[in-house]
């Protein structure tokens, strides 16, 4: 009788050393998580500001405005324009 209630005493250790084990694993893993879905939400407010910074760069005035200015670029005029219709569209295909 006593051999049999040191086993069951020894499989209890184990099984109570293995829930502890599994729970702190949990917490941690739980942790990490967390961390992650942060880093998640900070990296979208990141592309949102990286798209609104996007467009702000691209506008056609800001565009046009460094052309003119740093390239010394200007619109040619109306009787330099020439336009072009591809051969396609005058045959009729």
């Amino acid at each position: 009788m006593a051999r049999i209630n040191l086993i069951l005493l020894a499989l209890l250790t184990a099984c109570a050393l293995g829930l502890v084990t599994s729970q702190d694993k949990t917490r941690k893993l739980f942790a990490e998580l967390e961390r992650e879905q942060e880093q998640a939400k900070q990296l979208d407010v990141e592309w949102g500001q990286l798209q609104l910074e996007q467009s702000t760069w691209a506008m056609h005035a800001r565009v046009e405005k460094i052309a003119r200015e740093r390239l010394h670029m200007s619109e040619p005029d109306a009787k330099r324009t020439q336009i072009v219709m591809p051969a396609a569209a005058g045959s009729g295909r």
